[in-house]
């Protein structure tokens, strides 16, 4: 069998999808900015809340937004009804998600966001809807055809009602300047969290440092070199300043160049790559991959604070 019939309407439904958020974008105005204001304004939490494929969304809205810096809860409407209503406190926001705007499920919800006056951002493709009526901050979605036409099952309107909490959650995060270093104390697990760690949080301090002074002697040095295990050492100046490192491969060459040395600056590799203490992880595995090297000196004003060897990155999770 043929797979073009089934790439022809995977393509199809990306096609029709990726029209509709064109429309959307074009759309967005005043009200987008009023949601974000009204966020900022909130002394509490956005309180996400919707049912069926809407509630799904509205679960990752509020994950998103959580973990970049906006306080964020889901709320499942109908258990809103059973009790849950008490999560919600008078310094939050509600933002409720629906497409045709008449979950009967969100009435109760309704009715207590205006009783508490309780901020409501409703996201629906229907403005004349319940929920439209009753939202203080309307954010509207193109009432556009389902991917999956013949059942109606919610295709496209999930879709925009994603990319709309994505939109909402990134103007939230650049309006407070939130950053990388933020966002990592929020993801401390996985390859995400291990890829925003800086050089600070994985290096070797202290003692564990292989250091010498300029002017020690080549044998001195190298066994320096080799108490340590990191198979490279770093050369100082007498002010603290690194001048230099020496690596084993450094030692090979020379040694099997048949030349001597005295003392260790004249195999060492003067102005070395290195890093700094608040350097991504990440972002030293890409030098380090790029410059072909195991070991990297961390250093603060010139003066080594750190080493970070591969096997370092390796270990916490980063590759």
């Amino acid at each position: 069998m043929s797979d073009k019939p089934h790439i022809a309407i995977a393509q199809r439904v990306l096609a029709l999808e990726a029209e509709a958020l064109r429309l959307m974008a074009k759309q967005l105005g005043h009200a987008f900015v009023r949601a974000v204001e009204t966020v900022l304004a909130a002394k509490g939490r956005v309180i996400c809340t919707g049912i069926g494929k809407s509630g799904h969304v509205a679960r990752k809205i509020a994950a998103t937004m959580a973990s970049t810096g906006t306080p964020a809860y889901f709320v499942h409407a109908t258990e809103a009804s059973h009790g849950d209503l008490g999560m919600i406190g008078q310094d939050d926001v509600i933002l409720a998600l629906s497409k045709s705007g008449e979950t009967k499920e969100l009435a109760d919800l309704l009715h207590y966001a205006r009783r508490y006056s309780i901020p409501l951002i409703g996201m629906t493709a229907n403005a004349d809807s319940t929920l439209g009526r009753a939202a203080d901050v309307l954010l509207a979605v193109p009432d556009t055809a389902e991917a999956c036409a013949e059942t109606n099952a919610p295709t496209t309107s999930t879709t925009l009602m994603i990319a709309l909490g994505d939109a909402l959650s990134v103007a939230l995060l650049e309006a407070k300047g939130f950053k990388a270093d933020h966002f990592k104390v929020y993801h401390p697990g996985g390859k995400l969290g291990a890829m925003l760690r800086t050089a600070s949080d994985v290096m070797h301090v202290s003692a564990e440092l292989p250091l010498v002074r300029t002017g020690t002697p080549f044998i001195e040095g190298v066994t320096s070199m080799s108490a340590k295990g990191f198979g490279v050492l770093g050369v100082v100046l007498p002010n603290g300043k690194l001048a230099g490192l020496v690596t084993d491969g450094d030692l090979r060459r020379y040694l099997t160049s048949g030349r001597s040395a005295g003392v260790i600056d004249e195999v060492m590799t003067k102005s070395p790559r290195t890093a700094s203490p608040d350097m991504l992880a990440a972002d030293i595995l890409r030098t380090m991959n790029e410059r072909k090297i195991t070991q990297i000196f961390v250093v603060d004003n010139g003066t080594p604070v750190g080493l970070i060897h591969m096997h370092d990155l390796l270990k916490s999770g980063l590759a």
